[in-house]
């Protein structure tokens, strides 16, 4: 096979193949030739990546360039690419960035005393789209749209391992409401989905942008209010039990009324796991329930 040939061969490809430089500069480019995820971009050969990118995207590259050079390995890098890193172009482009997967990989050979390397780069978009929503619904309760026990598990371990690492406060509360199963089984399943759902709004509606609420199964859910003290969560807690009897009348079935009891806890020293938190948090809501319901017990 001749040059010719060959290079007739990397012009086919369907994903696009840049010669980087360690400075950032593109050197040559081959393939590139799958139109509906690429356009021509011959134009690049010969500029810099700070010609065409903004500075913190170019910068970005321009690192991952000279990690590669560094380790001699081939590296896979997932990346996002939106009009708003385009130099030139308005901010304002489609919302939803197009993904990349870049393999880069050090190339053994110097172009004008510059270092370069070989990145393939793979528009992933469909795959990073199709694994975002997985995720999300791996993660998330149907009915409430809230996370769900998989998550929980997995987030209140993290802030247990930030609590025994940094001494960082996190508050834990346990909801439960009152009398769902009476609304069960005399109005439906259907009825007690409603109340599970406004409640679930509820917590939305109180709730800072740190904190996260999951349903723990049933009709009980859990709060996680990460950098809070027990005091305050005691008083969120509270407040949370006051909206919620504001829309009592909504949540009234004939003679029953459906209420909220908590309990709260924190994280503590002696907590050995994140189920001895939840463990703790769970009795304290029983103690709420057993002292007459439509309370907020904390410890």
């Amino acid at each position: 096979m001749n040059i010719e040939q060959m290079r007739s061969v990397l012009d086919s490809l369907p994903d696009p193949v840049f010669i980087l430089s360690t400075s950032g500069k593109y050197v040559a480019l081959f393939g590139g030739q799958d139109v509906r995820y690429y356009h021509d971009g011959t134009s690049l050969v010969g500029q810099n990546l700070y010609d065409v990118l903004k500075p913190e995207k170019a910068d970005y590259f321009v690192r991952k360039i000279n990690e590669a050079l560094t380790s001699g390995e081939m590296m896979v890098e997932e990346y996002e690419l939106s009009d708003k890193d385009i130099l030139g172009l308005p901010d304002e482009g489609p919302e939803d960035p197009i993904w990349f997967e870049g393999r880069i990989q050090a190339l053994d050979f110097k172009v004008d005393d510059e270092s370069v390397v070989l990145w393939v780069a793979s528009n992933i978009s469909e795959r990073y789209q199709l694994e975002k929503k997985l995720r999300y619904w791996g993660d998330t309760d149907q009915l409430t749209e809230l996370y769900n026990r998989r998550r929980l598990e997995q987030d209140l371990a993290a802030h247990l391992a930030s609590f025994n690492r940094y001494d960082i406060s996190t508050s834990v509360l346990m909801l439960d409401l009152d009398n769902l199963k009476s609304v069960n089984d005399i109005e439906g399943h259907h009825k007690g989905d409603e109340i599970i759902v406004a409640l679930a709004d509820i917590l939305r509606e109180q709730m800072r942008e740190a904190d996260a609420a999951y349903r723990y199964g049933g009709d009980e859910f859990v709060i996680v209010l990460p950098n809070t003290e027990i005091k305050q969560a005691i008083t969120f807690a509270e407040r949370l039990n006051s909206q919620f009897a504001a829309h009592a009348e909504s949540l009234t079935i004939g003679d029953i009324a459906v209420t909220v009891s908590i309990g709260v806890t924190a994280i503590s020293a002696d907590d050995d796991s994140h189920e001895t938190t939840l463990r703790r948090a769970d009795k304290l809501l029983y103690d709420a329930k057993n002292k007459g319901k439509n309370k907020v017990v904390g410890f």
